[in-house]
């Protein structure tokens, strides 16, 4: 398995982040972030709470900016083009507040309007039937369990139909079918052509659908390598990412 700052360097990456880091406030959330991302692949960013996950995804998807570094989505700076660089992509964040009183299918149609998504009520009704909300189009949001607002905004990260998806600890809340049902729902969309980058702890749902695996700990990429690789070498992902932080 490659180590440090490296990843899976390919020929013509829709996903380039290099040598990215992020201070606030004199502290360094990450330091050193590199890898890529070939178009139509998925890649998992895995580690524990605090290791940077969250900070390179949002950096990624443009809410925040990097101290120093640079960042590319089909060759596009957001730095450059804001508005170019938003269209590529899709951002899910690990949680949202939603607004006081709106049903999931009124915030799927403000998020979609926002979007300017063709089609746009046939497209709502798509999403939520992918995601299994179809019958809880009209239920207040605030009602939902945690898991169901999961499934609500992957839908709405869904709504515009990206290029690139980034999903900030997707599965956290969910049950056992809907863990199932992401992961065969990330092989669809995988299969669709879209590019994937997304967060998680939980080594088994990276090992199921991701092409390339990045270990964060402290801020910092310590291991980095195709899945295969890493099974070859390790047998799974959760004994290299034991390896990667020098733990048997």
């Amino acid at each position: 398995m490659g180590s440090g700052k490296g990843g899976v360097p390919v020929d013509s990456p829709f996903v380039r982040v290099h040598e990215v880091s992020k201070v606030i406030k004199k502290q360094s959330l990450v330091e050193g972030i590199s890898f890529e991302v070939a178009p139509g692949h998925v890649l998992a960013l895995c580690g524990g709470n605090g290791a940077g996950k969250s900070t390179v995804l949002r950096m990624l998807a443009g809410i925040l900016q990097p101290t120093i570094g640079e960042i590319t989505v089909n060759q596009l700076r957001w730095s450059k083009d804001r508005k170019a660089y938003s269209k590529q992509l899709g951002y899910m964040p690990d949680d949202y507040q939603f607004s006081q009183g709106l049903t999931a299918e009124e915030a799927l149609t403000f998020w979609a309007a926002l979007r300017k998504v063709p089609g746009r009520k046939n497209r709502v009704e798509e999403v939520l039937t992918q995601v299994g909300l179809e019958d809880k189009r009209k239920v207040i949001v605030n009602t939902f369990s945690k898991g169901m607002r999961q499934r609500l905004l992957l839908a709405q990260a869904l709504l515009a139909e990206p290029p690139l998806l980034i999903m900030d600890e997707p599965t956290n809340g969910l049950d056992p079918f809907w863990m199932n049902e992401f992961v065969k729902q990330l092989q669809q969309i995988k299969a669709a052509g879209q590019t994937v980058v997304f967060s998680t702890h939980q080594l088994e749902v990276a090992e199921n659908t991701a092409d390339q695996i990045v270990f964060l700990s402290h801020g910092r990429n310590v291991g980095a390598g195709s899945t295969a690789a890493i099974r070859k070498e390790h047998g799974s992902l959760y004994a290299a990412f034991n390896h990667s932080l020098g733990l048997k």
